[in-house]
Formats: structure tokens, C-alpha cells, sequence
């Protein structure tokens, strides 16, 4: 999963990736040809780009929902809650 950390998108990427793979490929008597089975054997991801600024060099990869580790937050400042003293007012943000 990716993150633009110039714009805060979420879901919009170009995404360009090298990809090398052993494909099952059945061709019909009619010459139609169709893949049954994909084995991806590499996959290198080349560039990410954001479509909602167009940035690329601000684009982070983040876990996905649900993978290991994904239910805390990441450990970057934008993330970090900043210490209160006793009796001070909660940001309402934090609320």
C-alpha cells in the first residue's frame, strides 16, 4: 500500500513495475488465446507516482490493513501524539 506524503493520497497511483512471469496459455481453434495459470516469478516495482499532485519521490510504501504490524501506527512524527502535562486540555483532534 502506498502514502504521498506531499498530499496525503491514499489511493490513487501510477504505478510502473517490471514483471517477469510463466504463464499457462491455452489458444482456442479459432487461434483466440487465453491465460489459465500466472506464476509471477519476479516482480520489481520501477517508479510510483501520485495521481492527485504527481509526485513521486514523496511517495512511501505503508503496511497494508490487516498485514503485521499494521495496527500500530508507523513510528514517524506526524504519527506521534505529544505529551500533555497533568491537567492540560486535550487537543481536539485527539478527542
Amino acid at each position: 500500500m502506498y502514502r504521498c506524503n506531499a498530499c496525503g493520497n491514499k489511493t490513487r497511483f501510477d504505478v510502473v513495475e517490471r514483471t517477469r512471469s510463466r504463464s499457462y496459455v491455452h489458444f482456442s481453434l479459432g487461434g483466440e488465446a487465453s491465460v489459465e495459470e500466472e506464476e509471477v516469478l519476479e516482480r520489481e516495482v520501477e517508479q510510483v507516482t501520485c495521481r492527485w499532485c504527481g509526485s513521486s519521490n514523496e511517495v512511501v510504501t505503508e503496511p497494508s490493513p490487516g498485514a503485521p504490524g499494521a495496527d500500530s501506527p508507523p513510528s514517524s512524527p506526524e504519527y506521534e501524539t505529544p505529551p500533555t502535562s497533568p491537567g492540560a486540555e486535550t487537543p481536539p483532534a485527539a478527542r
